[in-house]
């Protein structure tokens, strides 16, 4: 704790620095999972604050830095037999990401968003002042620095909420033959409180898979516990493709099962980063898209590799990488409309626990929007769009009118082309403006200037501006090998920590040779 304060402090005095010369700052915590583009402007350097601090087996409390990412994470609470309630799929994701984005997962129907399972944090201030937040100390800032993108101040330490862990996930796998007896089962896979976990995939019209999951310690006899981090180990998508494919729509008898390791399915989706991965192949059709390539490229299949070299090769520009959420009922209008428009398949469906307002999270309260909140169900939205800098931008402010005219809310993580004035009218700014004011944030960017794609800077872009260097690095298949350099030279390939399911093994190993001691 003591050096923990030390850099905190340091950091302090840098805010303070700028406070007082009035200059706005942005923070670098190392790398990152988002999608927009970067901006330029003065940093505060926080990634130092990457530890788990303490964790607390009898009130099931873990105290971490904002920068501990997922992984680390379930590592060390496994290892005193706990887990957070809510992991986000990917093991590079941090838990200041989590709590400073909207962070949901397939237990997010029960538990809520990412920031609903952390009981305090400690900030310093757009001013340098170090404070607290929580349900009791500073609540106002507690709720509004959640989603917020770091616009409030600097989270430095959070006081986490664990559960119990159990060895597996017991997974079934449930086919359904329309758009909309896909989403009703999900829904109503979220009323069985004997489900942990609820998600499903959308791989067309007439194909849908509900995936429910229970924590359990026992397995069946002679039944092999199913993986997805090794080399040899099937995508989880593909995966869950090939168990329901051959299934009767809705049937309900004996649905296909596996018995996942917990550390296992929470990071499920890592390889291949669900199914991005997969544009990888597209790109470069002269590599096949098949068991061998991937069991070669596996190092680069990994999303932490993944988000380096779509950052690196900016190739985020002509994809559709966008996280929507809408109520239940609107939720087949809007894949209607993204499957004539992008023709975009699979899709994610991940339901969503109902929040109330005011937030900067997908949220739902009737058609009027003065009703009682409801629970949503977000889709994952990630293939390719147009590669006209011209006509992406208008496919997406096409994509956010349609989303508003269905009561949906984007996960604000990706590229956001509102105006202003349009971003403002499905958001508080009252609140927000006044949460500003009160902690001294107004020398900050705001979240629309952190979110905010600048659409002219793009088209110019797409003409070809910045010469003839960027115009040749824009030629096919410069910007993707670009990315795979970026990737390697972050040295992100080089994180090879020790499997979860692994080290877990080791503690239940480790447990029993005491015993018997």
């Amino acid at each position: 704790m003591d050096s923990h304060q030390a850099v905190v402090s340091k950091i302090a005095l840098t805010v303070q620095q700028f406070f007082a010369q009035n200059e706005p700052f942005r923070i670098y915590h190392g790398s990152t999972n988002s999608t927009r583009p970067a901006h330029d402007a003065r940093v505060v350097d926080i990634s130092g604050l990457n530890r788990v601090l303490t964790i607390d087996e009898g009130s099931r409390i873990a105290v971490v830095e904002p920068n501990v990412s997922m992984d680390i994470l379930v590592q060390a609470t496994l290892a005193r037999g706990l887990i957070p309630p809510v992991v986000m799929e990917f093991p590079g994701i941090t838990v200041g990401g989590g709590f400073a984005g909207s962070a949901g997962e397939s237990s997010s129907f029960r538990y809520g968003y990412f920031d609903q399972t952390v009981k305090s944090i400690e900030m310093v201030l757009a001013t340098g002042e170090v404070v607290q937040a929580s349900p009791s100390q500073n609540p106002d800032l507690f709720r509004g620095a959640a989603g917020t993108a770091g616009t409030l101040g600097i989270v430095t330490k959070l006081e986490l909420t664990l559960i119990p862990a159990r060895k597996y996930v017991k997974v079934e796998y449930r086919r359904h033959n329309t758009v909309n007896d896909t989403i009703s089962a999900v829904k109503q896979a979220t009323e069985d409180q004997l489900n942990d976990y609820v998600d499903g995939i959308l791989f067309a019209p007439n194909f849908g898979v509900v995936m429910t999951g229970q924590l359990t310690d026992e397995i069946p006899m002679g039944v092999r516990p199913q993986t997805f981090s090794g080399r040899r180990d099937p995508w989880f998508y593909l995966h869950a493709r090939k168990r329901a494919e051959f299934q009767h729509g809705g049937a309900q008898n004996a649905p296909p099962t596996d018995y996942i390791p917990l550390p296992e399915y929470l990071f499920r989706y890592d390889r291949g980063g669900f199914w991005v991965g997969a544009e990888a192949f597209a790109y470069f059709p002269f590599v096949p898209f098949n068991r061998l390539t991937r069991w070669f490229l596996n190092d680069f299949m990994h999303t932490r590799m993944l988000y380096r070299a779509l950052q690196g090769s900016n190739l985020s520009f002509g994809h559709m990488v966008q996280d929507l959420s809408l109520p239940y009922g609107t939720a087949e209008a809007f894949i209607d409309y993204t499957a004539e428009k992008f023709n975009i398949w699979p899709l994610w469906l991940c339901p969503l626990k109902a929040i109330e307002r005011p937030t900067f999270h997908p949220s739902y309260c009737g058609p009027g929007g003065d009703g009682p909140p409801q629970p949503m169900v977000n889709i994952g939205l990630w293939g390719a769009a147009s590669n006209d800098v011209e006509e992406f931008v208008r496919q997406n402010r096409e994509l956010e009118m349609k989303l508003t005219q269905l009561g949906g809310r984007k996960v604000l993580y990706s590229h956001t082309y509102y105006t202003e004035e349009e971003f403002w009218g499905l958001y508080d700014k009252g609140w927000y403006d006044g949460l500003r004011e009160k902690y001294g944030a107004t020398t900050l960017p705001s979240l629309y200037d952190k979110v905010h794609v600048d659409a002219r800077k793009a088209r110019g872009r797409n003409r070809g501006r910045g010469g003839w260097m960027r115009r040749i690095a824009g030629i096919w298949p410069l910007p993707g090998l670009i990315g795979i350099v970026w990737a390697i030279r972050s040295k992100e390939y080089l994180i090879h920590r020790q499997p979860c399911w692994t080290y877990w093994q080791g503690v239940e190993a480790s447990a029993r040779r005491d015993a018997k001691s």
